[in-house]
């Protein structure tokens, strides 16, 4: 299988910037939605530096907490910035590699069967309105192409690696997002 930014043609309004933090899935099937958040440094918002985490740029002289992560090969899908714009760095029939050692429902390995959508922001700071329509209408839209991933199966990154990860985070707005799908 190719692996082409442009596989996505039913998803417009989006800026694409390729990873290469990214390999075939094992079989056809998305069947999850796995919502994250990030920012660098932590709790900072508006730079660059998520993207070079994602592309593998990120330079770990620029801050003390990058020479610890600078190394990672991570990626997501999409990231939506505070503003609500998008960034694609993986297309969807392809694997990102955003969940790391995780399970949902009794079946290991996420990331060969999700899709992963990272929020630009941290545990404990609300996240923008702007984040929750654009979260909204972009998981409509998966949702609308990978029918096998319902309501019940778009969870947190907290929900599928317990005790390892907390993201969304608790002021994540569960209810108004789901309410919207």
């Amino acid at each position: 299988m190719t692996l082409t930014i442009n596989s996505d043609h039913w998803l417009d309004n989006v800026k694409r910037v390729p990873s290469p933090f990214c390999d075939a899935r094992p079989d056809d099937e998305v069947s999850l939605l796995v919502v994250h958040n990030i920012s660098l440094p932590p709790g900072e918002f508006g730079g660059p530096y998520i993207e070079q985490l994602f592309t593998g740029q990120l330079d770990p002289n620029e801050h003390a907490y990058f020479a610890l992560i600078h190394q990672f090969r991570v990626s997501a899908h999409c990231l939506i910035r505070r503003d609500g714009s998008i960034i694609q760095f993986v297309p969807f029939n392809a694997r990102a590699w955003h969940a790391g050692v995780s399970c949902f429902e009794g079946r290991d390995k996420c990331n060969d069967y999700s899709i992963g959508i990272e929020l630009e922001g941290c545990d404990n700071l609300p996240f923008t309105i702007d984040q929750y329509e654009a979260l909204a209408t972009l998981s409509q839209k998966i949702m609308q192409h990978y029918p096998a991933i319902t309501r019940q199966r778009v969870t947190g990154h907290e929900f599928i690696a317990p005790g390892r990860k907390t993201d969304p985070g608790l002021v994540f707005d569960w209810s108004g997002y789901k309410k919207q799908l």
